[in-house]
């Protein structure tokens, strides 16, 4: 304990109503006020340095010794050396850009420089905005320890329970062992005994070993003196009375019953005494109000900009305490992320961090980093002088898992299973052996939430909770050690495997969107159940069941790589046991399809996959399955650019749609129908089926094919239509569609549809109007897609793309190169999605590099992938492309080939009813006919197909025709 006197001249001028205020330089130090002023505004300063200030400026320049500065500031306290450096830091950083005005004499002491002038008003000290309890003349005494090191990351916390204090008498600070509630009690408690007018105590209840003790140690420490041999609660607080106390009653979880009694009848005696209280667990008293403290903050996970890292007060810590022990250590470009990563994983808890520190200073951030798994044996490098409970990262959790009753404990370590927390359900379901009432169970959890083991996890609409990652690891290990840990692994893989298999594969109603996002938030919960399923102390059978019950998920969240990983082996599982389940493997082989669709695995490899979930669907006369099947099979045909078997698929695929009798097939039925003729270049077909998709389309409400619902078909159908209408000549409808849908499917966010409405009309739509710009968005967008779906083939088609798009431009080169590199894997893997249209594009980079030769045989491969596989929308713009690689060479022959492959593309746009290739040919006829001095049938030639036009005549086709006719008119004219 010890006395705080403010300086005899000080209170003096108080006693005289004089107003001092020293000047220099645009500062301003007010006395009265106690407030120190940069041109006129108010500059924070902590009551500490402020003394230290005052002090400075009052010795006129002269140099103050350390031991000088110590006596006045802190009068018959005995202070370490480091605590006034900490006051003085604090100092230099209130005078910011000016703290060069204070001077350090190395090993001496402190001197202000400048020539600060006194002004003296005579304004009475009350006529002024001054709280005269500020500077009281009488003694206050006060055991609250010295700072001893900055506090980082808590000034909005202790500006918060300022707040709280100045409105309640009670709060109590509560929050996991090691989370800094006594450092923040003790920092608000230091930085309001300057101004509180009246005693303030630090009461600390760890060394107490019983209840009855905690009166005699209040009692104690305040010095009461209680006139009778009854030490109680009630004579405590007698013996306090009207005295204005704020104390601090510190680490009660323990002991909590009996704290909370002595607070409680405190408060209710004692009108002029606060409490603040710091207990892992809330007192429950009457006017007590909780402040959780929080974390420190942490950066986002990938967070990688170093200005971003170390804004966060978990590594300002970090770094802070680093440097404490190694002064030369230095936080770079390479290790910020590892110390990120730290603060992360020890959910900025002051504690963790401060021990990850120490260790960093002789390990570095990236070893502790790598063996934070190994936590509580490497964390251990508490201070000497710390209380035993926080020397090491396991004693501080020892203490509160100690405290708990066996119940408490077996539900804690049961609840460490679920790695991305749980909901009662989920607890109930490992609590099933214990035999517990669904109301006794809640009530547990609640008193875990209360002692700050379990918190509540308010980013979702339902009741759910979660450990943190350094309790949960803990729990881990309690639970690896109490033998329960098989048990309860089973029971969490049998609840994940019940509570997704039902909606997915047992039920007609699909499931709705809040129902897939409540699965998807178990996603690291089923992670975990699965790689215990498939271990060697696991159940394969719960794993299989569950791997094929998630996979839509997994499909749903776009995490296409691990659906394959995990299906894959849950398959290979499967078709080892002789009792082999034919409706898991169907479910299975099904998703495994999906997910090799995206990953580009080998298309052999998925027809085989196929086959055989084909066939056990079959075999089972499993409707729902065989569409599912039939529906990826469709994909598969019309991806490897088989335009003909996927045709044939589709009218399978229709034939038993219409068995069903199910409405909501239709708009598949209608897709899948109008998709295929307009691959096979039967535009007008294919117009009628897409408006008949879009007339027919409503929202899914009733279907089990729950793979369907990854994308939204309707805007599918659209973006496809979109296309479809521009080579029918109504290109501003096409252009509009295109960009309709690319909205819609941005707004949505889903993506996977916006993948397909850029594929079948954001790109080619951009393309074939020459809207370079749009085109290159649409590639940069698909590249965006396919880096956060890891999707193989989204990346290579959007390769594929850029190529084209490269060359269209101009830069042959660099498209050629792209493009080649792209279709080499297209060939590799079987994935020949739009090959003929993209070899036609590569063919136009050769011819612009001058490899002639090369350019006509890459076309002629064109042609003949088209023909082999029925893929034939784009044939007429490969002929003209070919008609216009023979016009390069010179001689009667190459123009006779030129105009053979002209007038082949002009039948062939006809008969698809393709307008707007057929404008391009007649364009390319017409030109040809006037190097051929013919214009007047240039212009029979391109006239007739002109004026069928009704719309689009600012796209640059309809442009370049009509400056031609308008060219010819005029030289007939002449």
């Amino acid at each position: 304990m010890h006395e705080v006197k403010h300086s005899e001249g000080l209170a003096r001028m108080i006693e005289q109503g004089q107003h001092l205020v020293y000047e220099f330089g645009g500062w301003e130090l007010d006395l009265a006020r106690r407030e120190l002023r940069s041109s006129g505004v108010p500059v924070s300063m902590g009551s500490r340095a402020f003394a230290i200030f005052s002090v400075l400026v009052q010795s006129a320049g002269k140099l103050v010794t350390k031991e000088e500065l110590m006596a006045r500031v802190w009068p018959g306290v005995i202070v370490e050396e480091n605590t006034l450096e900490v006051h003085i830091s604090a100092v230099r950083k209130a005078l910011g850009a000016d703290r060069g005005i204070l001077s350090t004499s190395f090993g001496r002491g402190y001197r202000l420089v400048g020539d600060w002038t006194v002004r003296k008003e005579s304004t009475p000290l009350d006529s002024v905005a001054v709280d005269p309890t500020r500077m009281p003349v009488q003694l206050f005494q006060t055991n609250l320890p010295a700072a001893t090191s900055e506090v980082i990351g808590r000034t909005a916390a202790v500006q918060q329970l300022r707040e709280f204090l100045s409105a309640h008498r009670a709060v109590t600070l509560t929050g996991p062992g090691g989370i800094g509630k006594t450092t923040l009690a003790l920092e608000v408690a230091r930085g309001l005994f300057p101004t509180f007018s009246g005693d303030c105590w630090l009461v600390d209840l760890l060394s107490l070993s019983g209840p009855d003790l905690v009166p005699s140690m209040f009692a104690g420490v305040l010095g009461l003196k209680l006139g009778s041999n009854e030490i109680s609660p009630e004579s405590v607080a007698r013996a306090i009375g009207g005295k204005k106390l704020l104390v601090v009653l510190d680490n009660c979880e323990h002991l909590i019953e009996a704290a909370a009694r002595l607070a409680e009848t405190i408060l209710r005696l004692c009108p002029a005494t606060s409490v603040v209280a710091t207990s892992r667990e809330v007192l429950r008293i009457e006017g007590e109000h909780v402040f959780r403290v929080p974390p420190l903050d942490v950066p986002p996970r990938q967070e990688e900009d170093s200005g971003n890292i170390l804004a966060h007060s978990a590594v300002q810590l970090f770094i802070a305490r680093t440097r404490a022990l190694d002064s030369a250590f230095v936080p770079h470009g390479d290790s910020l992320p590892s110390i990120a990563a730290i603060c992360q994983r020890l959910d900025g808890i002051p504690l963790a961090i401060e021990f990850a520190a120490a260790r960093a200073a002789t390990l570095g951030p990236e070893l502790v980093l790598s063996r934070l798994d190994e936590r509580f044996g490497l964390l251990t490098g508490g201070r000497r002088t710390a209380m035993p409970r926080h020397q090491t990262l396991r004693a501080t959790l020892d203490w509160s898992y100690d405290l708990l009753p066996g119940p408490e404990q077996s539900l804690l370590r049961r609840l460490s299973i679920f790695a991305a927390g749980f909901t009662l359900e989920a607890a109930s379901a490992v609590m099933s052996d214990q035999c517990h009432a669904g109301s006794a169970l809640l009530e547990q959890i609640a008193n875990l939430v209360a002692k700050s083991l379990v918190v509540l996890d308010g980013s979702t609409p339902t009741s759910r909770w979660r450990l943190l990652e350094t309790i949960r690891a803990y729990a881990l290990e309690k639970l690896a050690n109490s033998g329960e840990g098989e048990v309860v692994a089973r029971g969490c893989a049998e609840y994940f495997r019940d509570l997704v298999g039902p909606a997915m594969h047992g039920s007609q109603v699909l499931p709705t969107a809040d129902e897939m996002a409540r699965y998807g938030r178990e996603i690291d919960n089923v992670r975990a159940a699965l790689d215990w399923c498939f271990s060697a102390v696991g159940d394969s059978a719960i794993g299989v069941a569950l791997t094929a019950a998630y996979a839509p998920v997994w499909l749903d969240l776009s995490f296409v790589v691990e659906c394959r990983e995990r299906t894959e082996r849950a398959l290979d599982c499967l078709e080892s046991e002789s009792n082999f389940n034919k409706p898991l493997a169907s479910q299975l082989h099904i998703a495994l399809a999906v997910a090799l669709l995206y990953t580009m695995g080998s298309v052999e490899q998925l027809k085989k996959v196929l086959a055989k979930a084909l066939s056990a669907a079959e075999g089972q006369g499993d409707v729902g399955a065989t569409l599912e099947i039939l529906f990826v099979m469709y994909g598969v045909d019309h991806l490897s650019s088989e335009s003909r078997e996927a045709q044939s698929t589709a009218e399978r695929f229709e034939r038993l749609a219409l068995r069903t009798g199910d409405p909501a097939l239709a708009p598949i039925t209608y897709r899948f129908i109008g998709n295929s003729l307009h691959y096979a270049g039967e535009q007008r077909e294919a117009q009628k089926c897409f408006e008949r998709m879009l007339d027919a389309y409503v929202v899914p409400t009733y279907q089990r094919h729950t793979f369907w619902s990854h994308y939204d078909l309707r805007l599918q159908g659209r973006a496809a239509l979109a296309r479809v209408l521009w080579l029918r000549g109504l290109v501003d409808q096409g252009v509009c569609q295109a960009q309709a849908s690319l909205e819609e499917a941005q707004a949505a966010g889903h993506k996977p549809t916006l993948g397909w409405v850029l594929h079948y009309g954001a790109y080619p739509l951009a393309l074939m109007t020459s809207d370079f710009d749009a085109a290159a968005q649409a590639v940069a967008m698909l590249k965006d897609l396919a880096t956060s779906l890891s999707a193989p083939f989204w990346r290579n088609l959007a390769h594929c793309w850029e190529g084209k798009l490269l060359i269209r431009c101009g830069e042959f080169e660099r498209g050629s190169v792209l493009l080649r590199t792209a279709l080499d894997t297209c060939e590799r893997t079987g994935w020949t999605t739009c090959y003929p249209e993209f070899l036609g594009a590569l063919a136009e980079g050769l011819a612009g590099l001058g490899q002639f030769t090369e350019a006509l045989d890459t076309i002629d491969r064109a042609l003949a992938a088209a023909e082999r596989g029925g893929e034939r929308w784009y044939v007429a713009e490969i002929l003209r492309t070919k008609g216009e690689l023979w016009l390069h060479e010179v001689g009667d022959q190459t123009l006779s080939a030129a105009e053979h492959c002209f007038f082949a593309a002009l039948e062939v746009a006809r008969e698809h009813g393709a307008p707007s290739w057929e404008l391009r040919v007649a364009l390319s006829l017409a030109r040809l006919r006037i190097r051929q001095d013919r214009p007047n049938h240039a212009r029979q030639l391109l006239a007739p197909v002109y004026n069928r036009f009704t719309e689009g005549f600012e796209t640059p086709d309809l442009r370049s025709a009509s400056a031609m006719l308008q060219s010819l008119s005029l030289g007939l004219l002449n």
